[in-house]
């Protein structure tokens, strides 16, 4: 039989911190098993030539950058790259949004199997969709499946609904037994002013539309609990500055980088995990996930993209309108004064994980949809 060969094709690669570089070493690494010949092409972060690497077991080529650029980066090899990669895989699996590669795929005259994981539309640069939105259509026109994380990535979209019937459901994984494993320690509990308050917690850089700012104006009007915020970002002397104006310095905890073995112990010495972003920018929340494996409720917002529908508005935690510091804080409110919700929330969201978001079983699918792709 012959082996399947895949070009995984990114913005970036780790030691870059991200939610889709998590997931593309997650399709670079595991995708072996099933005897997949994967290469994975990237860009350098920041100016630099071309490198080659192999990092565990992933070979691994990061192309020359000249910068970034409205959040992209410009790099020549790349596409240059991409039209002599290509020429070799059975399927070139590009991660988008990242322009650079729809280029590339127009360019390289590439005739094999595209397969395109659209992670979120882009939101922000405006400008640049101007210049993007003629590759960004012959990509999807090209493309012969376009995957998903959940309906609402489709629904929500400016572009996927007139491609509906190419999109396939692939949820984003983790390992539950990576999370689980990890050695409890109390390290919200320590840090507590009043071990009696019910622990809110956090994580994700500190910009826009993560939506810590309506977090700490909601945090104002509720009782009895105290919010602990892990990360940093361009918004965190403000954040810190209003939490001091505003009388809250003794109840929020700015806990700034938590490598990942504190972060685990966070979601699980905690007690309601909070996802309170404001634009769909916020396209999933892996996020999400971490806490729900620790049984963990989840208020998240009601956004036009995957958010609601990782975690489940009274099944699995609370969902409220973006921006709505009231609804928010009504919602923290309801948590904090009935352990029973909680327990029976957070009973249902460690299911969830353990029955619809386990790794493994999407490695599975996405290996399946490679399959039926090369075959038609």
């Amino acid at each position: 039989m012959k082996r399947l060969k895949v070009l995984e094709v990114n913005k970036a690669y780790l030691p870059h911190v991200g939610g889709i570089e998590s997931l593309v070493k997650q399709y670079s690494e595991e995708l072996g098993q099933f005897g997949v010949q994967v290469r994975t092409l990237v860009c350098r972060d920041g100016r630099g030539k071309t490198v080659r690497e192999k990092m565990n077991g992933v070979k691994l080529t990061r192309a020359g950058s000249l910068g970034t650029y409205f959040s992209c980066p410009l790099s020549l090899s790349f596409i240059r790259l991409f039209r002599k990669m290509a020429k070799n895989a059975d399927i070139v699996h590009i991660n988008v949004p990242f322009p650079l590669a729809d280029a590339a795929l127009l360019l390289s005259g590439f005739r094999g199997k595209v397969v395109v994981s659209w992670h979120s539309d882009i939101v922000k640069q405006k400008k640049l969709m101007l210049l993007y939105k003629p590759f960004l259509s012959y990509m999807l026109r090209r493309a012969d499946v376009i995957l998903t994380a959940t309906e609402g990535h489709i629904d929500g979209s400016d572009f996927l609904p007139e491609y509906r019937e190419k999109c396939r459901i692939l949820p984003y994984g983790i390992h539950p037994e990576e999370y689980l494993s990890v050695s409890r320690r109390p390290i919200l509990t320590e840090k507590l002013s009043d071990k009696s308050s019910i622990k809110l917690f956090f994580t994700g850089r500190l910009v826009y539309y993560k939506g810590v700012d309506v977090l700490l104006k909601a945090f104002a009007r509720t009782k009895n609990c105290e919010l602990f915020i892990a990360g940093t970002g361009e918004l965190e002397n403000q954040l810190k500055a209003f939490a001091g104006k505003s009388g809250l310095a003794e109840k929020v905890h700015f806990l700034g980088f938590l490598p990942d073995d504190e972060l685990r112990q966070a979601y699980a010495d905690c007690d309601i995990f909070v996802l309170p972003s404001v634009v769909k920018s916020e396209a999933f929340g892996i996020v999400q996930l971490e806490a729900m494996v620790y049984g963990k409720p989840v208020i998240n917002t009601k956004l036009p993209s995957g958010v609601p529908c990782v975690s489940i508005d009274g099944e699995t935690g609370l969902t409220v309108p973006p921006s709505d510091e009231k609804a928010l804080a009504e919602a923290i409110d309801r948590l904090v004064s009935d352990e029973g919700l909680r327990r029976r929330l957070g009973k249902n969201a460690a299911e969830r994980v353990r029955e619809k978001f386990d790794e493994k079983n999407v490695i599975r699918q996405l290996y399946t949809i490679f399959s039926e792709v090369t075959e038609k």
